[in-house]
C-alpha cells in the first residue's frame, strides 16, 4: 500500500499567526464572542452562519479560534476533511460513537481495547439500548458473523491495548462499507505510524494526552473525519460534542499545538528504542510482544499498513506469567534501576510501566481478559526516550535476569 506522509501534510496545513503577527497562534480565552449586527445572531443559532459561513464565533463550547487551530492541524495530519478537539480521549470516543448510534443500534467491537472504552460499550451504552458484540478483530470471518441488520459501527484500535494486535483496517473498511457501516478507529498508540483514514476508516479518535501531547501534563482528545460528521458533532440541536459539552480549554489547545512539530522526531525515537528493547528481550527468551518482531502474528501486516520511517511504536507487552512476578519486575525497574515509573498512560518522554490486567484493563472481566489473551502477569511498557539506549538496555537486562530467571 502506498505510504502516506503525514509530516508533509502538516507542512501544507494553514499556518496560524498570533493576533499581532506572532509566530505562534494567539490564545483566545473568550467564553463568548461579539456579534457586530443584531440580525447575525439568529442566523448563527439557526446554523446558517458561522466562522466559515460569513458569520463569527459564537461561544467557546461551540467553536473557539485557538482550539480550531489544533483541530485543523490534526485533520491535516490524519488526512481528514476536518477535526474537533475535546476535553479527553474518552469524551472523543463517547461522542463519536453516540453520534453514529441511536437506541436499538448495534456495534461490533474489538475485544482487545482500552478498559474505559470496553466499559463504555459493555456497561453504559446498553443502558441506552445500544448493544455491542466483542470479537477478535484479527478474525475477519468473526467480524462478518457478528454483524446484524442493526449494526451501525465497527470499532477497533489500530494497535490493541495492551496485547498489541494490529487491525487490518483496509479489510475492515471493506466489510463495513459493504454493509453501510461506519468504521471508527482509535489510533492513540500509533500517531504518524498509521493513518487510519487513508487506510479506509471513516472516523479516527485520539487521546491527545498520550503521544501527540507527549508530556503527560494535560488531558485531551480529538475526533477526525469528514466535515459533515464534524459539523454533526457540533450541531446546536443534536451534536453530541456541542450538547454533552466536553470543551477543550484554549490554553490546552495552545500547548498541544506547540508540541505537534516535534511529534515525528519523538515517534521515531520511541520506535527505535522499542525495536532495540524487544530484540534484546526476545534474545533472552522473554515472552515479549512487539509488532516490529518477525514473531508478531501481524508483523507483515503492520509493515504493509504503516507509513515509511516511523517504525512500530514504543510499546512492549512483556508477559511475566503471574501478577506477583510482574509486580516484582516493576518494583525492580522503578525502585532499583530507575528505569521507569509505575504509572498508567503512555507517550511520555520517560518510561511508564503498568500491569494491565489490574490497572488499565481492570474494567474487563477476568474471563474476558483470558479470552483476549491478556495474562495477569502482562506488563505494558511504554518506553520513553531519556537516557542512553545502551544504558537502558543494560538496566532492563539486569532486572529481567534478577526477577524472571528465579
Amino acid at each position: 500500500m502506498e505510504s502516506y506522509n503525514p509530516e508533509n501534510a502538516l507542512l501544507q496545513a494553514r499556518r496560524e499567526f498570533g493576533e499581532h503577527g506572532g509566530v505562534a497562534p494567539s490564545i483566545s480565552r473568550s467564553a463568548t464572542f461579539t456579534v457586530m449586527h443584531p440580525g447575525t445572531m439568529p442566523e448563527i443559532f439557526s446554523g446558517r452562519k458561522g466562522p466559515e459561513q460569513g458569520g463569527c464565533f459564537l461561544y467557546s463550547r461551540h467553536f473557539n479560534p485557538t482550539v480550531d487551530v489544533l483541530s485543523r492541524y490534526l485533520a491535516a495530519m490524519e488526512g481528514t476533511e476536518a477535526g474537533i478537539c475535546t476535553a479527553s480521549g474518552m469524551s472523543a470516543i463517547s461522542c463519536a460513537i453516540m453520534q453514529l448510534c441511536k437506541s436499538g443500534d448495534h456495534i461490533v467491537a474489538s475485544e482487545c481495547i482500552y478498559g474505559g472504552s470496553h466499559a463504555l460499550l459493555k456497561s453504559l451504552l446498553p443502558q441506552m439500548s445500544i448493544k455491542t458484540t466483542f470479537v477478535d478483530i484479527t478474525d475477519l470471518e468473526a467480524v462478518k458473523a457478528a454483524i446484524t441488520p442493526d449494526t451501525k459501527v465497527i470499532y477497533t484500535e489500530t494497535m490493541g491495548n495492551p496485547t498489541l494486535r494490529i487491525a487490518d483496517i483496509p479489510a475492515l473498511s471493506g466489510i463495513a462499507h459493504e454493509k453501510n457501516i461506519k468504521l471508527v478507529v482509535d489510533n492513540t498508540f500509533s500517531p504518524l505510524i498509521f493513518t487510519p483514514k487513508v487506510l479506509g476508516a471513516d472516523v479516527v479518535v485520539y487521546s491527545l494526552t498520550k503521544y501527540i501531547n507527549g508530556a503527560s501534563d494535560l488531558i485531551a482528545g480529538a475526533v477526525c473525519g469528514d466535515k459533515s460528521f464534524i459539523l454533526d458533532l457540533m450541531d446546536l440541536h443534536t451534536g453530541r460534542v456541542m450538547l454533552l459539552g466536553p470543551t477543550m480549554d484554549p490554553r490546552v489547545a495552545f500547548d498541544v499545538v506547540q508540541r505537534i512539530p516535534h511529534l515525528p522526531i519523538r515517534m521515531r525515537e520511541h520506535s527505535r528504542r522499542g525495536a532495540a528493547m524487544a530484540k534484546m528481550l526476545k534474545e533472552m527468551n522473554v515472552k515479549v510482544t512487539y509488532p516490529g518482531l518477525p514473531s508478531h502474528p501481524q508483523h507483515e501486516l503492520a509493515g504493509k499498513l504503516g507509513n515509511d520511517g516511523y517504525g512500530f511504536g514504543g510499546i512492549l507487552a512483556l508477559d511475566c506469567g503471574t501478577r506477583k512476578k510482574a509486580e516484582e519486575l516493576m518494583d525492580v525497574l522503578q525502585n532499583e534501576e530507575s528505569f521507569g515509573m509505575i504509572a498508567v498512560s503512555l507517550g511520555y518522554f520517560d518510561t511508564l510501566i503498568s500491569c494491565s490486567g489490574s490497572s488499565t484493563s481492570s474494567e474487563i472481566d477476568i474471563e474476558e481478559q483470558q479470552k483476549m489473551g491478556l495474562s495477569p502477569g502482562l506488563l505494558r511498557i511504554a518506553l520513553g526516550f531519556t537516557g542512553d539506549l545502551d544504558f537502558r538496555l543494560a538496566q532492563m537486562k539486569r532486572a529481567v535476569k534478577k526477577v524472571l530467571s528465579t
